[in-house]
């Protein structure tokens, strides 16, 4: 609607030279809560669900819908509120982008119960910890927990914090690995565009290399990414090939490119470290359909989970083992997991299984294909589990 009505439909600043306020980063910022473009959204949405069958939307940089006509915050959005009330958009899958260029809302996005939220904390917090930030443990425990700081309030679920690690924008998987800093040289804009803030760890080389202790470490990493992504209470986003090790040279903010920088990059099948993640990945994502305590309605209670930690308030400590408990007797008995960013080995003492099982292994990141997942678990473990620097281990209780 540019040069037709730009005061209706989008933020403008009537005082500057360049008019149109730009919260979105593309130039202009539509300005949702306008009767008349509110309607004209919704409209649009319902479309979509009724003769195309959509079942759901993700809201980029939603936050610049929570705002008024000169671009100031509203405490209750008049479309976001209308969305979630609505007798067709409330039944599909609502996901908010909680943030914009200038606000974030991570946890604090309006949702009426309904929206839910990309979290990004999540992402943060998680790769800090895998990558071996100290001070982070605590942060951690709570991500993987389900992110109750953020979303246990009125009757919002666990599965209303969208957990990820990557996304379309930023560093892929195999990146966020191989990568210190970003390369946008490509883009042309003197590599100043794309995030700073990425989290990320080499793993000792900067980007491409032939040095088998380094991808060793590199694709040990991805498991253990891939590990608490899928592990962690909440509903889990995953980005198509992350799980082969797709590469986009270190770029992370590729998305303007059509070249070999922003392809797909199928895996030969004679290479055996990307199928090996392939199936890796696959393995981990069976186990947690299959388990109920990864798929809780309702945020995990005091009896749901115990905590294998006396050692909360030391900054340096970066190993974090924890059991979830089959509470509702289903039958598929408690899963201890166990995430170790030390650079060396820890013992970890297990607890005592319940009555007439054993602890049996899963997961462990630190062995060679295909031990790093044993389907329904092994023979069974020692009381005492040595994690391997770098490395995750999950194990099931399983019935002698």
């Amino acid at each position: 609607m540019r040069g037709i009505d730009n005061v209706t439909y989008y933020m403008v600043d009537t005082s500057q030279f360049v008019q149109l306020i730009n919260l979105s980063g593309c130039g202009n910022t539509i300005n949702a809560n306008h009767p008349i473009v509110k309607q004209l959204i919704i409209d649009s949405l319902v479309l979509f669900v009724e003769e195309y069958h959509i079942d759901g939307f993700r809201f980029d940089l939603a936050s610049c819908l929570c705002r008024d006509s000169k671009g100031h915050p509203l405490p209750a959005p008049a479309l976001i509120r209308d969305i979630a009330k609505h007798p067709v958009l409330r039944k599909v899958h609502l996901i908010a982008e909680p943030w914009d260029l200038g606000m974030y809302q991570v946890g604090s996005f309006p949702n009426w119960d309904v929206w839910a939220e990309w979290n990004g904390r999540y992402r943060d917090d998680i790769r800090r910890f895998i990558k071996g930030d100290a001070g982070v443990k605590g942060a951690f425990a709570t991500r993987m927990s389900g992110s109750a700081d953020l979303y246990h309030k009125n009757n919002r679920r666990p599965f209303h914090s969208v957990n990820f690690v990557t996304a379309h924008d930023g560093f892929s998987l195999h990146d966020l690995v191989s990568y210190n800093h970003k390369h946008n040289e490509a883009n042309g804009e003197g590599n100043n565009d794309g995030s700073n803030d990425n989290f990320s760890w080499n793993c000792g080389v900067e980007g491409d290399t032939g040095d088998g202790a380094v991808l060793a470490m590199r694709y040990k990493q991805m498991r253990n990414y891939m590990t608490a992504l899928l592990m962690a209470v909440g509903t889990p986003m995953m980005v198509m090939g992350d799980e082969v090790a797709v590469t986009h040279y270190g770029n992370n903010n590729w998305y303007g490119h059509d070249t070999d920088l922003s392809h797909m990059h199928w895996p030969d099948a004679k290479d055996d470290r990307r199928q090996s993640l392939l199936r890796f990945t696959s393995e981990v994502i069976k186990f947690r359909k299959s388990c109920p305590m990864l798929n809780r309605e309702h945020f995990p209670g005091s009896g749901d989970v115990s905590w294998h930690e006396d050692n909360w308030g030391n900054p340096d400590s970066r190993f974090l083992a924890w059991t979830l408990h089959d509470t509702q007797n289903t039958g598929f008995g408690d899963v201890y997991i166990a995430f170790n960013a030390h650079g060396f080995e820890v013992p970890a003492a297990l607890p005592k299984p319940p009555a007439g099982r054993k602890w049996c292994r899963l997961v462990d990141t630190n062995l060679p294909a295909p031990k790093d997942f044993t389907p329904g678990g092994n023979a069974g473990v020692e009381a005492t589990y040595g994690v391997a620097p770098h490395s995750a281990i999950v194990l099931m209780a399983k019935q002698t």
